[in-house]
């Protein structure tokens, strides 16, 4: 049990701090999501990590259009998951496809999230 108290602490190093002083996860809405089971939030947090990579990949080849559809099913998947910061960065590419400076934004929220993952999985 108390291998699972310290897995869902917040890590404890100083550069998972965001600059808005958000955890990348929300954990209150991924308990709502699991119904609380912890073997399935981790399950689940590693499922999204992988697929939001995957995401970010075909967001990169994609067209306009395409860039658009792929950032509304990483928003819906990291709404899923609590990953707001994500969320926000997958709907304003899908608001505004054609920007390159949000693509990046959206590999920066991606990649923050997944280390925290890592973290949380260690």
């Amino acid at each position: 049990m108390a291998a699972l108290r310290i897995a869902f602490e917040t890590p404890d190093h100083p550069a998972n701090s965001s600059p808005a002083g958000r955890q990348p996860i929300d954990f209150v809405e991924l308990s709502k999501q699991t119904m609380g089971d912890k073997d399935l939030e981790i399950e689940v947090l590693q499922l999204f990590a992988r697929q939001a990579r995957q995401i970010i990949a075909d967001i990169g080849d994609a067209d306009a259009v395409g860039c658009g559809q792929s950032a509304h099913r990483l928003r819906g998947a990291a709404l899923a998951v609590g990953a707001t910061r994500v969320a926000e960065a997958a709907a304003a590419i899908e608001q505004r496809p054609t920007d390159w400076t949000l693509r990046s934004a959206l590999g920066a929220a991606v990649l923050e999230t997944e280390l925290f993952i890592l973290k949380l999985c260690r």
